[in-house]
């Protein structure tokens, strides 16, 4: 039988020490698995890596820049020297700065981008060359309802709906080229989620109350509704999904 156990799973979270990110670690840590903090603070990391242990759980906190390959390279050997393989890596790490179109510089278009799909894909390519050897793995990515097309676009964030738009694209091609190993790659498409990245929406009420008109349920979500369905992609429950993306958003795509 299926089900949500991840006991003896190794997973590699990005982004992971505040938001969503932590949320993610504290979940899938709680469902068994050996849960793998990174951020570009390793303070903040160890945070988030004693909250799992006082839930009775096993982690390791790791200094990541998703948008080093060097330090990708380095955090996924000590992984695999301390654990041995990697069952499963949820790519989180993002930003999201508000800034007319207008004004966007080639530097904040750089930023942007180099953070939420170049580290996606950096990070992604070396953790499947070492799930090829074990023939398993999941890979989640996490894009955004603020991927065009079937999303939405969003004012102030040109760049933004570009990089979660091109992590939506890369996420079907990796599953075409990953599927004959047998390793998943699903995304995720958060709508407005309670962290520290809407504050700037937050802070303005007419901005804030316009968008809660768009979303049927009325109300802002949780990053623990984003988690739960990253451990449904994580775990055998969803052993027939690759190429997918989950929407969770309160309704609002289906306006």
């Amino acid at each position: 039988m299926t089900d949500l156990n991840l006991k003896d799973k190794i997973a590699f979270v990005t982004g992971a020490r505040r938001g969503m990110g932590r949320s993610h670690s504290l979940l899938l840590a709680k469902a068994g698995a050996k849960v793998i903090v990174t951020d570009i603070s390793q303070e903040d990391c160890q945070r988030v890596v004693q909250e799992i242990q006082n839930q009775g759980g096993e982690a390791m906190a790791l200094k990541l820049d998703v948008t080093d390959s060097v330090e990708i390279d380095e955090v996924v050997k000590k992984i695999i020297e301390t654990y041995g393989k990697i069952d499963i890596l949820v790519n989180n790490a993002g930003v999201c700065p508000f800034k007319p179109f207008l004004e966007l510089t080639e530097e904040d278009w750089d930023f942007v981008l180099n953070i939420n799909l170049k580290g996606y894909f950096l990070t992604a390519q070396r953790v499947a060359k070492e799930m090829i050897k074990q023939k398993s793995g999941a890979i989640i990515n996490i894009a955004s309802v603020a991927m065009g097309q079937q999303g939405v676009g969003m004012l102030d964030l040109v760049h933004y709906c570009a990089s979660k738009g091109g992590v939506v694209g890369m996420t079907e091609a990796m599953a075409l080229e990953l599927a004959p190993y047998n390793i998943r790659v699903n995304a995720i498409a958060p709508g407005v989620i309670e962290t520290p990245m809407i504050s700037p929406i937050k802070q303005n009420e007419d901005q804030l109350n316009a968008m809660l008109k768009r979303i049927p349920m009325g109300r802002v979500g949780s990053a623990e509704e984003i988690s739960n369905a990253v451990l449904f992609l994580a775990s055998d429950l969803s052993s027939y999904m690759t190429g997918s993306t989950v929407v969770v958003d309160g309704g609002w795509l289906a306006c």
